[in-house]
């Protein structure tokens, strides 16, 4: 049997989508905010240069860039595009680690306990309104998802196979899985890492060079060094907010735990040790985790 995401419930689907948008939203804010600083220190070490009516164009250009830059930040704000971007991620992960839980025996769901359905609805129930209290914004509510259907068939029908089943079905398409997706998260890492890497050096030293050259008196001026060190500080904090080298270290230390669980899965584990196995496998790929690896990482 093949237990894929599209046998989750409708909730995680629809939280899935809202965290991608919100991300997304969230990022080109960002960026928009540092383009336009960027695009504002410019156009203000450039020269004076025409003017139409009293009014200096690169000087306006200026203005009316760093005017942008406080029209995105309160518009990110209002929006709260971050904040529900990390809520809704929350959300739909831990509605589909419970899912996987639920569907393969895992803790607390386990053969041998009673009344499975209710106590997986509760618990479903009691972290969402967690995460209500945090601000999170429960489509059920506003009437985006229908009410039930937290259990799909899919999920039923993975729960009453047999344990052999159940673990090369988990092993497969959950673990392996999230594995090769940690890994495919730190390759790009790794290659972002590199190239905003080299490009802040290459803005930095093209500075320095401008400021040598000011020092004995020859160069451009101050403006464009002042340009290529906002441009830097922007690739800098682009960089940061990114957040890319405590996410290779975060994401490498997770891949290889999953490796060393998949072994353990497959070879020593017995169908009495399954659930807390399940349970132990779900806390490493939980967003709070990665989250507590990347912040002591960095």
């Amino acid at each position: 049997m093949t237990f894929r995401n599209e046998d989750l419930p409708v909730l995680f689907h629809h939280t899935d989508q809202a965290a991608v948008s919100r991300q997304r939203e969230s990022t080109q804010a960002t960026r928009a905010q540092l383009l336009l600083l960027v695009a504002a220190a410019g156009a203000a070490a450039l020269p004076a240069g025409p003017a139409a009516g009293g009014l200096h164009v690169f000087a306006a250009v200026s203005a009316l860039a760093y005017a942008g830059v406080l029209a995105v930040g309160v518009r990110a704000g209002s929006r709260r595009a971050r904040p529900q971007w990390q809520l809704n991620r929350s959300a739909a992960e831990f509605i589909k680690s419970l899912a996987w839980r639920y569907a393969v025996h895992g803790a607390p769901f386990g053969s041998e306990a009673a009344g499975v359905e209710e106590v997986y609805r509760a618990r479903l129930e009691k972290g969402l309104d967690e995460l209500r209290k945090m601000g999170w914004e429960d489509p059920r509510a506003a009437g985006l998802v229908p009410q039930g259907g937290e259990i799909t068939g899919a999920m039923q029908r993975l729960r009453g196979l047999d344990y052999q089943v159940r673990r090369e079905t988990y092993v497969r398409d959950r673990l392996i899985e999230q594995r090769n997706w940690y890994r495919r998260k730190t390759e790009g890492s790794r290659r972002a890492t590199a190239v905003w890497s080299w490009t802040i050096v290459l803005l930095t030293c093209l500075a320095l060079l401008l400021a040598v050259l000011g020092a004995f008196g020859s160069g451009p001026g101050a403006g464009p060094a002042g340009l290529l060190s906002a441009a830097a500080a922007a690739g800098i904090a682009w960089n940061e907010v990114r957040r890319h080298h405590p996410l290779i270290e975060a994401h490498t230390l997770i891949e290889q735990d999953l490796a060393a669980m998949m072994v353990v899965m497959q070879t020593t584990i017995t169908e009495s040790q399954w659930p807390s196995a399940v349970y132990e496998t779900e806390r490493y790929v939980s967003p709070q985790h990665t989250d507590w690896l990347a912040r002591h990482s960095s």
